[in-house]
């Protein structure tokens, strides 16, 4: 599913964050595991005030879950490549719904440009990787063609959000 977007194409209502919320927000995007108390001292809030606009940025699905950041090779998941496919118009739903049950399937973007669809893949070899592309995904009928690009090595960004401005920056 496209960021930003729910899964009937509607745009939601966009949540006007504070700089309490940034803050909160970039905490937890570092350290997923802080405790309510840490969180709190550390925005400068009570415990129950961290605790309620917790609770708000997940019931307004700007937080839309906690996770763990794996080492996909340590996790036997060597192999890792992104794909790009073009897809039949007006298929998107379709195909996201396939792509989604795919296993392996880490990250699907509806993108602009050469191509339609990125899709991030994690696989024990390039064996499976193989068999994923050549079988699976060139088996799914909207799927016109596809380019692979294989991953040699990643940096995960995820807890440097360039999108969420710390305390005192602006939003751009």
């Amino acid at each position: 599913m496209a960021e930003g977007w729910d899964r009937g194409g509607q745009a939601p209502v966009p949540r006007t964050l504070d700089a309490i919320d940034r803050d909160i927000l970039r905490i937890l995007q570092t350290q997923g595991r802080a405790s309510i108390r840490s969180v709190a001292e550390r925005v400068h809030v009570s415990r129950a005030n961290a605790y309620a606009r917790i609770n708000r940025l997940i019931d307004d699905g700007v937080i839309r879950g906690f996770s763990a950041r794996v080492d996909h090779e340590r996790a036997g998941q060597g192999a890792s490549a992104y794909i790009t496919l073009k897809i039949v118009q007006n298929s998107w739903r379709t195909v996201r719904e396939q792509l989604e049950a795919l296993p392996g399937a880490a990250h699907i973007a509806l993108v602009s440009g050469d191509f339609d669809v990125l899709l991030l893949v994690h696989a024990p070899d390039n064996r499976t990787l193989r068999e994923l592309v050549l079988t699976r995904l060139q088996a799914i009928p909207e799927v016109l063609s596809t380019r692979t690009l294989l991953v040699f090595e990643e940096t995960d960004l995820h807890p440097m959000s360039p999108s969420i401005p710390t305390s005192g920056e602006e939003a751009f």
